[in-house]
């Protein structure tokens, strides 16, 4: 039975104020064009819904049972058309991406924008720049999106993550140090050495670039605390201290004074997109399958 929403609503209305002209006023239509429309609603019911007369107006117990069922289709109708607007307004909306340093390691954010664009054309694209003190971007105060971190971030659970490269940590050292005339060295060459470190707040990043699991139970010396490549490179030439860094940044430091060096025995460091885990909205999803499917083409 093909019952218009408008049909429905008008039946509502008068059976909710049980009085066709503040029902009228309540839709701003004419009391005789409502009147019209709910005997036209009858006559395709087969059914009177309600009682007219001298008295007040009444529920028949045809109308009495179509009434809550009404009621959910006008709901529905509402809740369809209000996620639809939503919809459309993340369609349009601005995705906020961070970084503490640049991924851009070859043409990974072009990549992923060209992909992410293809599905949401409206959509539009914002990265930010968050200094070293914030290990996750800007995703823990709300400020990014999505951001383009190091791992390892803090409290995990709160996250997820897409590895998006790997790469061998290497050393910063001023030109003139003495392992600068070696082609590679080893942790144990660097346990005395003063490191510069992340702030005490990056806290498990900080652990991870001063290579505090592979030091034996050995504390890091800190020569210095670091927020940003700008701040790190005059420490370096100034002689403060030394600096792990992921081979992939290497040229942020190496400007002239500052030689880079592999460190056999650690680990890689890893960069990933990072969002918040309970994050389910339609832009942050389709940001994360672009960069995914990115990722998947160069590894295939």
């Amino acid at each position: 039975m093909d019952v218009h929403a408008r049909d429905l609503r008008y039946f509502v209305a008068v059976a909710e104020e049980l009085h066709f002209t503040r029902a009228a006023e309540r839709l701003y239509v004419s009391q005789p064009a409502l009147s019209k429309q709910i005997r036209a609603l009858e006559r395709q019911l087969g059914a009177p819904l309600l009682v007219r007369g001298r008295g007040p107006v009444r529920l028949t117990p045809v109308g009495a049972a179509l009434l809550p069922h009404a009621r959910r289709v006008l709901a529905a109708g509402e809740a369809a058309w209000s996620a639809v607007e939503t919809a459309k307004a993340e369609q349009r909306a601005t995705l906020v991406i961070g970084m503490s340093t640049s991924p851009g390691r070859s043409g990974l954010l072009p990549a992923v924008r060209s992909r992410f664009t293809a599905g949401f054309p409206e959509a539009e694209l914002r990265l930010r720049q968050v200094g070293w003190e914030d290990p996750t971007a800007g995703l823990a105060d709300g400020s990014s999106d999505l951001a383009f971190v190091w791992l390892p971030l803090p409290d995990p659970a709160r996250y997820a993550s897409l590895v998006v490269a790997e790469e061998q940590r290497l050393v910063a050292l001023p030109a003139d140090h003495p392992l600068a005339a070696r082609e590679r060295v080893v942790m144990a060459d660097l346990l005395d050495e003063p490191f510069l470190a992340l702030p005490e707040k990056a806290a498990e990043l900080r652990a991870h670039w001063l290579a505090t699991a592979e030091r034996g139970g050995r504390p890091a010396r800190i020569g210095a605390v670091v927020s940003g490549p700008d701040e790190t490179y005059e420490a370096l030439v100034d002689g403060r201290g030394v600096v792990l860094l992921a081979e992939g940044n290497a040229p942020l430091l190496t400007r002239g004074g500052v030689v880079t060096r592999p460190v056999d025995g650690l680990t890689p460091g890893r960069l990933a997109l990072a969002w918040r885990a309970d994050d389910a909205r339609p832009l942050v999803r389709g940001y994360v399958r672009a960069c995914r499917r990115v990722i998947g083409s160069r590894g295939a």
